[in-house]
């Protein structure tokens, strides 16, 4: 059964939104009644959102789509960060320089340039919800994936941080923090790394997309009033702690 919230009057923008738990955040939103804006590297369907080509390291982009928003909408209401680059599934010793860059370029150091734009609005409105999507590399470390590990676990930090800095005001900063789930950014590792993904979680299959946006949609409503700084886990039971 799918719960449903009431964003009617909510301007909201999520990142990562052409494809993924992005685009079905973006549209189960969309649905509840906001008005969603749609980042993505690539521009992509609209189908009732606002899509824009943002690429998120890059600060200069992530200020003119800001203001194209604030123009248009008034304001900010709600950011949803989604942008996820796994880079592929490899010893350490075999990433590259470009490897740590891009990887934690894309997942951190994009979400702390969205947030640095968008958290100054938010404390001048008094109000807002934050969700940053980790993983569940960011606290277990996954072998293999080293480099999305450490970027996840910043991620996870940098959550933590901003929510408690952020208690004293109306606004909510949150982390969730998914195991595998049924995206293309799992189902592109092959086969046989799904097989093993499946086999290592308890609930023996993969997750989706709309039961992590379920997670997120609570997250981004006023039913969340008391958790902030927080990590939300979901992961078929997977997660270890």
């Amino acid at each position: 059964m799918t719960v449903r919230y009431d964003f009617s009057d909510r301007i909201a923008v999520v990142t990562g939104a052409a494809g993924g738990i992005g685009r079905r955040t973006a549209e189960r939103l969309r649905d509840g009644g906001a008005q969603v804006w749609a980042w993505d590297i690539e521009a992509g369907r609209s189908d009732g959102l606002r899509s824009r080509a943002v690429h998120i390291r890059d600060g200069d982009q992530v200020a003119t789509a800001l203001n194209d928003v604030l123009g248009r909408s008034g304001g900010i209401d709600i950011l949803v960060n989604s942008v996820g680059l796994l880079g592929g599934v490899r010893r350490f010793e075999q990433h590259t320089s470009q490897d740590f860059h891009q990887i934690v370029g894309t997942n951190l150091i994009g979400v702390l340039e969205v947030c640095s734009q968008v958290v100054p609005h938010m404390r001048k409105a008094d109000s807002g919800r934050i969700v940053n999507m980790g993983s569940l590399a960011g606290k277990d470390g996954l072998a293999n994936m080293p480099v999305y590990s450490a970027a996840s676990a910043g991620v996870i930090a940098f959550t933590k941080a901003l929510g408690r800095e952020l208690a004293d005001t109306r606004i909510r900063v949150n982390c969730v923090t998914p195991g595998p789930i049924e995206t293309n950014m799992i189902l592109d590792l092959g086969s046989e790394v799904v097989e093993r993904l499946i086999a290592a979680s308890p609930m023996r299959r993969l997750g989706t997309v709309d039961e992590v946006a379920d997670l997120i949609l609570w997250l981004c409503s006023e039913a969340c009033s008391f958790s902030t700084g927080a990590v939300f886990d979901i992961s078929g039971g997977r997660a270890a702690y």
